[in-house]
């Protein structure tokens, strides 16, 4: 796995690089706006398509450095000042479990909540001029030239400012890296087949609630259950990806993330096996595609040749 950071650039090995992209059957490209984003969101589905023979590239934002310390366990002064710099190690250790060849670090500064102190802070990512990432995002499309991309939707049931901003800049990010007079210095144009935003669903919830209730009694969806309203898209594409025998990788990735990730917590609380018996699969909502889609879509790579 190659790893980059802030304004890198591939040098040694360019010429193989390009050789090999030019024979990959597929490739995708995440966009996530901070570390522990890209395990708790289409982690499975990535790792599936990369024991496949895909090449994934994963671009991380921000540093999470404005987040929270959720695991007490790490919750230590050592920690919490060398916050930024121990996400990264998090970070690059998920991406190798879930299968990146690459990963592109922007630098960005991570906003915080709406209110708070990161959030008022100049350099944080939602305050940075729009055209400018773009470019950024754009140069790297057109450098590692994706199949598929999953960026964000936008995020009703978790108005994050900067999953908002990864928002924008997934959907305004296919046209700009197409077009030859956007950004020309960043590279040969490329067009993107097919834009993805990984989705929590109603029915996956719903489906797994009762799963849960069933078997234990008791369910660590009972919260949700009030907010299903936010789960709920009407008329939205949707493609459902069997992740069947790559829940536990994509949880091992989320595991990394040990400041953020209670390994007893919430989002290990259903067993893997009863997940795979209910509810087997990952959502995305189709955000744009150059081919023509269709109901019960199971393959983000459908329809490409």
């Amino acid at each position: 796995m190659r790893f980059f950071s802030d304004n890198s650039r591939l040098t040694h090995g360019w010429y193989p690089y390009r050789a090999i992209l030019a024979l990959m059957p597929k490739s995708i490209l995440s966009i996530h706006a901070h570390p522990d984003d890209e395990s708790s969101k289409g982690a499975a589905t990535v790792a599936k398509y990369v024991t496949e023979g895909a090449r994934a590239v994963l671009v991380t934002a921000t540093g999470g450095e404005a987040g929270d310390i959720l695991n007490s366990t790490m919750d230590r002064p050592e920690i919490a000042g060398r916050l930024q710099e121990v996400r990264a190690v998090e970070l690059a250790e998920a991406a190798k479990i879930i299968g990146y060849d690459v990963v592109e670090m922007l630098g960005y500064r991570d906003s915080g909540m709406p209110g708070s102190e990161a959030n008022a802070h100049p350099d944080a990512f939602c305050r940075q001029p729009l055209d400018g990432v773009l470019e950024r995002v754009v140069r790297l499309v057109r450098r590692h030239r994706p199949d598929v991309v999953l960026g964000y939707d936008a995020h009703e049931f978790y108005p994050h400012p900067d999953h908002l901003r990864i928002h924008e800049i997934s959907v305004a990010v296919v046209a700009a890296a197409a077009d030859g007079e956007r950004f020309p210095e960043a590279g040969d144009p490329w067009e993107i087949k097919k834009l993805y935003a990984p989705v929590f669903t109603s029915d996956r919830i719903m489906t797994l609630h009762r799963a849960m209730l069933r078997a234990a009694g008791e369910s660590p969806f009972e919260m949700w259950i009030e907010r299903m309203n936010a789960f709920e898209a009407p008329g939205r594409r949707l493609a459902r990806v069997d992740v069947t025998g790559f829940i536990d990788q994509g949880r091992d990735a989320l595991r990394a993330h040990r400041t953020q990730v209670d390994p007893e917590g919430f989002w290990f609380a259903v067993p893997t096996e009863l997940v795979e018996s209910v509810y087997p699969w990952e959502d995305f909502e189709l955000l744009y595609s150059s081919v023509r889609w269709h109901e019960g879509e199971s393959d983000l790579f459908e329809g490409l040749s």
